[in-house]
């Protein structure tokens, strides 16, 4: 086996490249549902207590060797004039909870009073997350109709939606009363970051399901016919995700630093086999076909992921011409051939989706990785005061180089600035020169902190340790400390200025999104995108089937009766 190195930090934590990465087998949702397989987990609905219009009472159970967790989840009926997937709506379509073990009544009727009103509700440590979601009204209605009238739903309108509800939020991890991730990390099934909550979505996926189908038929008991099984697997759950997400990549530097070198490592090793067998070079040729029928379902109205697409189409185009043209399959190391020519050749986006597709083919080389990308964040930690300048200085240079090169002189490099509003205490971001608030800005200025506290210690002697330097100058402490907390984190900081005029912040939300496992990328501007989750995913009954693991893209749209 080759010997590759890792992709440097300076090539993969920029936006335009973090911003073009597609769900992996190392996503945060793929790990659940194989480990569900794997360990042979049973999913099924206990209660359904719902009226003619679905709204009522429903209990989701997953049991495992070791675990049961039930997902309770409540149906109300909403008005149109308080529909709203902003996150400061006060009222949804459906709220949800996973708790922790099998609920009582009492434990359903106290949730009753709580979850409805989310943020305004209280939990226990029972409750390992809360969530809510709106119903996709149009195309939820016309499932419903077409199922009453015993007919399959129009598979264009399954293509342009692709979901049947959408949530804007899933909550966990202590907030609101619910349990901290303290006291359950012990367990095998949560110990990867967010298990727990995508095992509620997937939950909940479920839920969408047996919901439309059971409206349907109450409204026409005598034609009702259940939903086509191809078309409940391509129907996932739809979110909305904003600016709330994009502060924690910044603020969870060693989290990220592990996600990324997971798959740096994973694409090293897959790049790095002399000869794959015959069944990973033909599974590698499907999953670019594959990636063709995805990118020609995948349309958005934002012109510029709209444009990344179009180029998308094309380099497949031009993948599939050279692997038919240039015998590399045949050769040796050819998986590091395919990657080198796409770095020379294609687009950033065509890069991460082969080096998504390289990783998928070789899950018993890779799939050990998945325990590497957690952590207890280091960020807490104290300066080393004993440290000189000179080595501090050095640290700088080796690590920041990307930022001293920005000139903070300029006003575009400081256009923006990031704030917490007072109404939702969310993250939100302002412009510098027409917007009130910079005086409450948050720290995610990493590249201006450092630029600053270069500039500060060139008149410092060398041999002088950090502890006088910060008596002196006590407003570079908390830059002094990531510098150093991080020296050992190379993937640990986006190599970016988070407050230029040019910056995108919907590449941030997509990366995360990206390692969540999510598809179907539909920005509605440079702050806000959906996505969709599990779409293509196994159904609960599929799990043990041999195939039940390959959905790193969208499914085919299934055909039915010609239309698709």
């Amino acid at each position: 086996m080759k010997n590759i190195q890792l992709r440097p930090p300076k090539q993969v934590m920029r936006l335009e490249r973090m911003g073009s990465r597609f769900q992996t087998r190392l996503s945060f949702m793929r790990q659940v549902l194989r480990r569900l397989r794997e360990e042979e987990w049973t999913i099924q609905q206990v209660q359904a207590d719902w009226d003619d219009n679905g709204y009522g009472t429903a209990v989701y159970q997953a049991k495992g060797p070791n675990s049961t967790y039930s997902l309770i989840a409540y149906t109300d009926y909403l008005d149109d004039a308080d529909r709203s997937d902003r996150v400061i709506a006060e009222k949804w379509d459906a709220t949800f909870t996973l708790f922790d073990g099998i609920p009582t009544q009492a434990d359903i009727e106290r949730l009753r009073e709580n979850v409805p009103k989310q943020e305004a509700g209280r939990c226990s440590v029972k409750e390992l997350s809360m969530s809510r979601a709106n119903k996709s009204v149009r195309l939820f209605e016309h499932v419903v109709d077409s199922l009453a009238n015993g007919r399959q739903p129009d598979m264009a309108s399954i293509i342009e939606t692709g979901y049947l509800m959408r949530t804007t939020a899933v909550y966990g991890n202590g907030k609101f009363g619910m349990s901290d991730r303290d006291r359950i990390c012990g367990r095998d099934e949560v110990v990867a970051p967010y298990q727990a909550e995508f095992l509620s979505v997937y939950l909940t996926r479920c839920l969408t399901h047996d919901l439309v189908e059971h409206v349907a038929r109450q409204r026409n008991p005598d034609k009702f016919v259940p939903l086509d099984r191809d078309i409940r697997r391509y129907l996932g759950i739809g979110n909305s995700t904003g600016l709330g997400m994009a502060p924690f990549l910044y603020h969870h530097p060693v989290l990220i630093n592990n996600w990324i070198m997971a798959m740096e490592k994973a694409l090293a090793t897959v790049r790095g086999i002399i000869q794959p067998t015959s069944h990973q070079k033909a599974e590698f040729k499907r999953l670019v076909a594959q990636a063709a029928i995805m990118s020609s379902e995948w349309n958005v109205a934002d012109q510029r992921q709209m444009q990344r697409i179009v180029t998308l189409r094309e380099d497949i185009k031009r993948l599939n011409l050279q692997l038919s043209e240039s015998g590399w399959l045949g050769d040796d190391y050819p998986w590091d051939m395919v990657y080198c020519w796409s770095e020379d050749s294609l687009s950033v986006e065509a890069q991460e989706l082969i080096a998504s597709l390289l990783i998928e083919v070789h899950p018993t080389e890779v799939d050990h990785l998945s325990s590497t990308m957690g952590t207890i964040d280091t960020l807490c930690v104290r300066v080393k005061p004993a440290m000189t300048m000179a080595e501090l200085k050095e640290l700088i240079e080796s690590r920041y180089g990307w930022a001293l090169k920005i000139d903070f002189n300029q006003p575009e490099e400081t256009h923006f600035f990031w704030y917490v509003s007072e109404e939702k205490l969310e993250p939100r971001i302002g412009e510098r020169e027409t917007e009130a608030g910079a005086d409450r800005e948050q720290l995610l200025t990493a590249a201006r902190d450092v630029s600053a506290l270069y500039a500060d210690i060139q008149s410092v002697d060398a041999k002088q340790n950090v502890a006088l330097f910060l008596l002196a100058n006590p407003k570079h402490r908390h830059m002094v400390r990531r510098i150093q907390a991080l020296s050992q984190y190379p993937y640990a900081e986006i190599q970016e200025n988070l407050l230029g005029s040019e910056l995108l912040p919907i590449d941030m939300l997509r990366f995360k999104l990206a390692f969540f496992g999510a598809t179907k990328f539909d920005p509605k501007s440079d702050r806000w995108t959906r996505i969709n989750l599990y779409q293509g995913a196994p159904l609960p009954d599929e799990l043990g089937e041999p195939d039940s693991d390959r959905w790193i893209l969208l499914p085919c749209a299934p055909q039915r009766g010609g239309v698709r």
